[in-house]
C-alpha cells in the first residue's frame, strides 16, 4: 500500500465517506488519549480500503460524515481488539461502528491465544515484523511525523489479509458462528456506558470489608463514578481505591473526621468533601439489608468441590477442541455457576451447546 492519505478538511471527510459506502469492508483503528480524563479523546482515525490508507485528524474535525458509514449494514469493519477503539468513536461520532469482524476474537476461536496482540498476529500469520518504534507518541500532538503515520498505518495496513486468513480458518473449523455472535456482541450499547451504580464491581477488595462498611464502599464508588463522568477525570484522579475502603470502613460524618483519614487526596474543596459525605448519608438512609452478593460469598466446601469439578471439564472441553479454556469460561463463570448464578456468558448463545451444559451436568 501507498503512504497515507492525511485528511483533515471536511470536504476531503465527506468525500472519503462517500467513497467507503461501497468498499464492502474496511480495515479501522483508533489512537486516543485517557490518561488524564474519563472518555477517551480521539486523537486519530486510520482506516483501509480497497490497497488504500487514510488517517483522519480527529482533533480538527468533526466525525458526522461517517456516521451512516460505521454503521452500514452492507460495510463489514475490520479491526483489531476491536472494543476500545468503539467506544473511542462512538465517543467521538456518537455512532455505534457496526458490523465488525474483529480479528483478536477470531484469533481466539481458531485456537490462538484469546488476548493475542496486533502485531504478534501479524507476524504469526504474515511472518511481518512491525516497527513499535512509536509505541509512547502522543497522537495528540501536531504535525505527525511520517515516521508516526506510517507506524499508524502499519494497524490497519495488514487488516485485510489477516481477517481473510482467519475467516478460512474458523470457517474449516465450522466456528463462523462462534466469531460472528461474538463479534455481534459488540455493537451493545451498554458495553460503552458505565453505570455508576454497578461501579463498585471495580473494587477487588470490597468482599473483605464488613457489611456496613462493603454498603458504604458501593455508595462511594457510585458518587465517584457520576464525578469523575461529570468532570471527565480518570476515576482514580476523583478518589483513589485506597481511599473508597478507608472512608467506608471510617463511616465520617462531618469535614473535620474526613480530612483526619490518611487515604484522603488533598487538598479538596468543601463541595467535594460535601458531595462524599452526603453519599455516606444517602448509605445511611438506604439500611443495610442485601449487602453481601453472592457473587461476593466465599464458596462452601461444597462448592468448592463442584469449581473443581467444573474446571476439569473445562480444560478437557478447550484441550479437545484446540482453544483456551478462557474462550469457553473464565474462572469467575465456573464460580458463579457454582454458587448458584446462571447469567453466565458460559450458559448463552453457542457456548451453552458447546460448554454450558457440560458445566451444569456436572451439578446434576
Amino acid at each position: 500500500m501507498p503512504d497515507p492519505i492525511w485528511i483533515d478538511d471536511e470536504p476531503s471527510l465527506v468525500e472519503l465517506a462517500r467513497r467507503l459506502q461501497t468498499a464492502g469492508r474496511i480495515g479501522i483503528d483508533t489512537e486516543f488519549l485517557r490518561e488524564r480524563t474519563f472518555f477517551p479523546r480521539l486523537c486519530l482515525l486510520q482506516v483501509a480500503a480497497d490497497r488504500e490508507i487514510w488517517c483522519v485528524d480527529t482533533l480538527a474535525l468533526r466525525l458526522e460524515p461517517l456516521g451512516p458509514l460505521l454503521e452500514a449494514a452492507s460495510v463489514s469493519k475490520l479491526a483489531h481488539a476491536a472494543r476500545q477503539d468503539l467506544e473511542a468513536l462512538r465517543y467521538a461520532a456518537g455512532r455505534i461502528a457496526a458490523p465488525v469482524f474483529d480479528t483478536q476474537v477470531a484469533a481466539a476461536c481458531a485456537g490462538l491465544k484469546p488476548q493475542i496482540g496486533y502485531a504478534d498476529l501479524v507476524r504469526t500469520l504474515l511472518g511481518v515484523s512491525l516497527d513499535k518504534a512509536h509505541t509512547r507518541t502522543d497522537w495528540s500532538k501536531r504535525p505527525l511525523s511520517r515516521e508516526q503515520l506510517s507506524y499508524a498505518a502499519d494497524d490497519v495496513r495488514y487488516l485485510e489479509e489477516v481477517a481473510a486468513m482467519l475467516e478460512e480458518r474458523v470457517r474449516a473449523l465450522g466456528r463462523e458462528d462462534w466469531v460472528r455472535e461474538d463479534c455481534a456482541a459488540l455493537a451493545d450499547p451498554r458495553l460503552y456506558e458505565s453505570d455508576p451504580d454497578s461501579a463498585w464491581e471495580r473494587l477487588g477488595a470490597i468482599a473483605r470489608l464488613e457489611p456496613g462498611a462493603r454498603v458504604r464502599a458501593k455508595a462511594i464508588a457510585a458518587w465517584r463514578e457520576r464525578t469523575a463522568q461529570q468532570r471527565n477525570l480518570p476515576r482514580a484522579w476523583i478518589l483513589p481505591d485506597a481511599a473508597i475502603y478507608e472512608v467506608a470502613e471510617a463511616a465520617p460524618v462531618d469535614a473535620g473526621e474526613l480530612a483526619r483519614l490518611r487515604s484522603m487526596p488533598a487538598p479538596y474543596s468543601a463541595k467535594f468533601a460535601e458531595g462524599l459525605l452526603a453519599a455516606l448519608r444517602d448509605a445511611a438512609a438506604a439500611g443495610v439489608a442485601d449487602l453481601e452478593p453472592a457473587r461476593l460469598a466465599r464458596p462452601t466446601d461444597a462448592e468448592r468441590a463442584a469449581i473443581e469439578r467444573m474446571a476439569r471439564v473445562l480444560d478437557s472441553r478447550a484441550a479437545e477442541l484446540g482453544v483456551s479454556a478462557e474462550v469457553l469460561a473464565t474462572r469467575g463463570q465456573i464460580k458463579a455457576l457454582a454458587t448458584g448464578t446462571q447469567a453466565i456468558g458460559a450458559l448463552a448463545g453457542w457456548r451453552r451447546a458447546v460448554i454450558g451444559e457440560r458445566l451444569l451436568a456436572v451439578l446434576e
